[in-house]
């Protein structure tokens, strides 16, 4: 049960061979992801969030907020993430959903567009895939030494 587990919550485990580095360099890993180039801010967890290090991501054209907590555990050298995502699609709240755990997709939109022979196309005008987030954060705990372990409750 353990690997099937480990796969539905996506957690990952370090190489072998890499060894963990100090909590307070994976901190500042994570920290480090934070620029000009990434849609997401990566920031220390407020007093409220029963987390260690927050990672946030609000993509307004299709709706969708994506949130990462992340509780770093040093004496097992694992981090422990859980993904959280709102949705919302319309002007009401009727179609707004709430979704946790380990669940990757891709939001896209297209447009109907006439080619160059004349033809009506479907264009993608639009993508986000929310592993532009998750994967850069499992990156640099494991390339840390750490393991990153999905819950679906800190």
């Amino acid at each position: 049960m353990g690997r099937l587990w480990d796969k539905l919550t996506g957690t990952k485990h370090p190489d072998s061979g890499v060894a963990p580095l100090p909590t307070m360099e994976v901190r500042a890993a994570l920290l480090a992801l934070n620029g000009p180039d990434v849609p997401y801010r990566v920031r220390n967890a407020l007093p409220t969030e029963k987390a260690d290090i927050v990672a946030e991501c609000r993509i307004p054209r299709v709706g969708v907020t994506l949130k990462t907590q992340m509780r770093l555990i040093p004496e097992k050298h694992e981090v422990r993430f859980l993904d959280e995502r709102w949705e919302n699609r319309s002007s009401g709240n009727a179609d707004a959903q709430y979704g946790r755990g380990h669940a990757p997709a891709v939001y896209r939109q297209w447009e109907t567009k006439q080619g160059h022979d004349g033809r009506r196309r479907k264009v993608e005008t639009f993508r986000f895939d929310t592993r532009e987030m998750t994967e850069p954060l499992r990156n640099a705990i494991l390339g840390a030494g750490w393991t990153c372990r999905g819950v679906l409750k800190l």
